[in-house]
Parts: C-alpha cells; sequence; structure tokens
C-alpha cells in the first residue's frame, strides 16, 4: 500500500519528473545517515517532501501571483478554449467585482459587491468543483461615493496567508478571516480616503504586518496593520509633490511589492506622483523617484539588480530605476531609462528573459522592451481594451481583454500569436494560473479552464 501511495505521490502530477529529481536528491542524503532509519521511514519521508513540493505548486494567494511577478513558471494552463472547449465548470458570481481570484488550499477567494455598494462580500469557492461554500457579507454601507463606470466597489483583490484571509474594500473596511469558516477575526472601518474612481489597491502580508495604500483625492498614505489583530504599527502620508487639486492627479491604485535590495528588505510603494521605498518595519523613507502621470496602478517589477515601474495614466511610461545605493529623492541620479510609447496605464507588466512585455490598454497595442536599454524589440496590435494584467504560464502569455478575447503569445524576439480565445464576457480582473488549470474571472462568471485530459490526471 506505501509503494502504491507513494507511486502516485511521484507520478500523478504534471510535475513529476521534477518532483522526483528532488526527491532523489534528498534521499541520496538520507541513505548516507541509514544507519539511523528504516527503510520505511525514508520512503515514508520522501512521499512527504514529493507532497508537500506537488503542494507549493497550487497557490495563487495575491493580486498578479508570487510578488506580484504574474509569474507561475510551473503551471500549464491550457492554450485554447471556448464556451464549450476546456471549461472544467463554470459558476456565476453575484453582483459585481473586478478582484482577481487567489488559490490556496483547494479553494478560490474573491470579492464582490452590490451594483450600489451597500453589501460588499467575499466568496470561497471550491476550486475542484466551482461550488460556492461561502458566499458572507462582510460590510453594509449606508452613504457611498460614486465609482468609476469602468470601476467596481470590490476591486481590490485579497490575499491569502496560511489559515487567514485579508479582504479590502478601500476606505469601507479592510476585514482579516478565517479560512476556515469565512468568520472575522479583525476589521478596520476608520480609515478615511475619498477614493475619487473608487478604490483598487491591494493588501500584501509581509512577516507580521499588512501593508495598504490610501491615495484619494483628500488624503494619500500608506499603513501597516498588525496581521493578527489589524492594530495600525505605522501609518505614513506621502511626500506632498502634488501641485494641483484635480482628483484624477491625486488618487492612484498601485500596489506595492516587498524587494531585497544591498541586503535590505524594501517596501516599493508607488503613489500619484511618485513611487518610495519605505523600510518595511517603521516606514522610514529610504528614497524615492518622481515622475509626471498620474492615476498609478502598476504594481513594480524587480530583477534583482533594476526596478521597473509603470508610471499611470496622462501619457504612461515605464521606468527603469537603479535602487543600489539609492537614498532621498533620487529622480535625477538613479533612473536608468524611461519609455512612453503607447505603455499601459492600468495593466502591469511581464519580466520573462531580460524582457518586458506589456500591453496598452487603451488601443490594444502589444510591446517587447529590452530591460537593459529600454529598447523596442517589438511592437503590435493585438487589439482590444485591456484592465486585467497580464500573467505568464506554461512558456506562454495571456492577454485578457474587456470584450472576452485573450490573445496567448510565446515571448520572443517578434510577435509570436498562438491562439486567440474567445468568452461570453469580457475580463477587468487579471487571471490566476495554478496547476493545469487557468482560473478567469469574467464580468459575470468564474471560469476553471482546463483540458479535459490533464483534469483526469
Amino acid at each position: 500500500m506505501l509503494q502504491y501511495e507513494l507511486k502516485r505521490s511521484f507520478w500523478s502530477h504534471e510535475k513529476s519528473m521534477l518532483i522526483n529529481v528532488q526527491v532523489a536528491r534528498v534521499l541520496n542524503h538520507m541513505v548516507t545517515t541509514a544507519q539511523r532509519f528504516s527503510v520505511a521511514t525514508l520512503l515514508i519521508a520522501a512521499a512527504l517532501y514529493c507532497t508537500s513540493s506537488v503542494q507549493a505548486q497550487s497557490e495563487w494567494i495575491e493580486f498578479r501571483g508570487p510578488n506580484g511577478t504574474g509569474h507561475a513558471d510551473r503551471a500549464h494552463p491550457p492554450i485554447t478554449w471556448s464556451e464549450t472547449e476546456n471549461v472544467a465548470w463554470k459558476t456565476e458570481i453575484p453582483g459585481r467585482g473586478w478582484s482577481s481570484p487567489v488559490i490556496a488550499d483547494g479553494r478560490v477567494w474573491l470579492t464582490t459587491a452590490t451594483e450600489d455598494g451597500k453589501e460588499m462580500s467575499v466568496l470561497c469557492i471550491e476550486a475542484k468543483t466551482g461550488k460556492i461554500l461561502q458566499n458572507k457579507v462582510i460590510f453594509t454601507n449606508e452613504e457611498l461615493r460614486e465609482i468609476h463606470v469602468t470601476n467596481s466597489y470590490a476591486s481590490p483583490t485579497p490575499y491569502i496567508d496560511g489559515d487567514r484571509v485579508y479582504v479590502h474594500f478601500g476606505s469601507y473596511g479592510t476585514a482579516c478571516l478565517n479560512a476556515e469558516t469565512c468568520e472575522k477575526i479583525w476589521e478596520r472601518r476608520d480609515l478615511p480616503c475619498h477614493h475619487w474612481r473608487g478604490p483598487g489597491s491591494s493588501p500584501i502580508v509581509y512577516q507580521d504586518l499588512v501593508f495598504i495604500h490610501y491615495d484619494g483625492f483628500d488624503f494619500q498614505y500608506i499603513v501597516a496593520m498588525n496581521k493578527k489583530t489589524g492594530e495600525t504599527v505605522w501609518k505614513k502620508d506621502r511626500i506632498d509633490l502634488f501641485d494641483t487639486d484635480n482628483g484624477d492627479h491625486k488618487k492612484a491604485y498601485g500596489t506595492p511589492s516587498i524587494f531585497t535590495v544591498d541586503g535590505r528588505d524594501l517596501l516599493i510603494s508607488p503613489y500619484a506622483k511618485a513611487t518610495i521605498a519605505y523600510d518595511p518595519l517603521t516606514g522610514e523613507e529610504v528614497w524615492w523617484v518622481q515622475y509626471e502621470q498620474h492615476s498609478t496602478a502598476n504594481r513594480p517589477l524587480f530583477d534583482g539588480k533594476t526596478i521597473y515601474i509603470g508610471t499611470g495614466f496622462g501619457k504612461g511610461s515605464i521606468m527603469a530605476v537603479n535602487p543600489s545605493g539609492a537614498k532621498g529623492n533620487v529622480t535625477e541620479s538613479h533612473i536608468l531609462w524611461e519609455l512612453n510609447r503607447t505603455m499601459p496605464s492600468k495593466p502591469s507588466q511581464l519580466l520573462i528573459d531580460g524582457k518586458i512585455y506589456a500591453i496598452a490598454d487603451k488601443i490594444g497595442v502589444a510591446s517587447c522592451v529590452d530591460a537593459a536599454t529600454g529598447e523596442l524589440a517589438w511592437q503590435e496590435r493585438v487589439g482590444g481594451t485591456f484592465s486585467a494584467s497580464p500573467i505568464y504560464a506554461g512558456g506562454h502569455i495571456y492577454f485578457c481583454d474587456e470584450d472576452g478575447k485573450t490573445t496567448v503569445v510565446t515571448p520572443g524576439d517578434t510577435l509570436n500569436i498562438v491562439a486567440e480565445n474567445r468568452l461570453d464576457q469580457g475580463c477587468m480582473a487579471t487571471p490566476a494560473p495554478v496547476d493545469s488549470a487557468l482560473y478567469l474571472r469574467t464580468k459575470s462568471h468564474l471560469y476553471r479552464l482546463e483540458s479535459a485530459l490533464k483534469a483526469d490526471q
């Protein structure tokens, strides 16, 4: 029985070849001390290692996946689908919400709200079947501010942290939920912000802290909360670089990331007029770069040497910054290059093998940029209007537009479209690739897209 279970653990998953190599290395090390272990002990340990390795690939716990990269290197979702092909399940999602699905422990989490925003809810869905396990109202509201016609009252993406799920609805409230029961552990509704066009920034977790942006017309600040209690650990107002009372030029939708630079962890946090590097534990401003654009919505990227920033609306650009040795205002000294030729305002970029891939939201122009120089490798129209950020999985890039078309391309020195797929409705939320499936949220449904062959394995 043990041999059967071990064999099934080794071979039941697509990634078994990689896992078997890892297991072999572990066994070789363990055999050197075999006098202290029985053969059965070795087999059990190997099986546990294998199982944990498989499980580690079955998560997508935050906006744009691992640290916001948009990468799922070991996932292999389908490259073709339709309403009748490669749909494992399709579940109707009540209300309206653009938050991206996040997945862990066989469950999918997302948020939604009524059209008028008076009820804000969280949904937990069984990943295997599409069955709604929880549909729970988290906040109710009597008075709400108007949002942009393209936004929703449930646009920030949840964050899964083990047995807790953090959901955020801007100034309308943030809550920490028990992942098993969906019960509230704590909530915060006391942080003011006039989001102007509605909230969009997503929370992230680092050590014992939850970071949240509040970048609105009236207030612009970032908060670090104790993830266990919700109490404020530090709160920092943004550097005042505003020369206008235009709300569109003061609001922002960016989500921060944690990068390690010169051996130090930094919280890289974009807002309307600059991106600031904070000490994540204290809120100290370490350095910042300014830009002319506004309403930043991107999540930064890092290749170990250079940080790449999408600067937002206006004439959107991508900016490359050298963070090494940076201190204070480094706008004049540490910007390596900036490219503003048909760059995105909303969707974040992808960084793959030294190249940046981007999609311009309003005109559907895809670009490939040399990350070292900022020079265009190619720029081609694929068509469509985009809010969702592209993702990279199984060697392919997925561009999902607002009208239901997903263009699948392979990265490289030329544009190579391998598939164009259509669903009944468009996509505002960034999809989530996990294992052999792609979880794609349209304006009305959540899909698990997966080939029948892989679903049976």
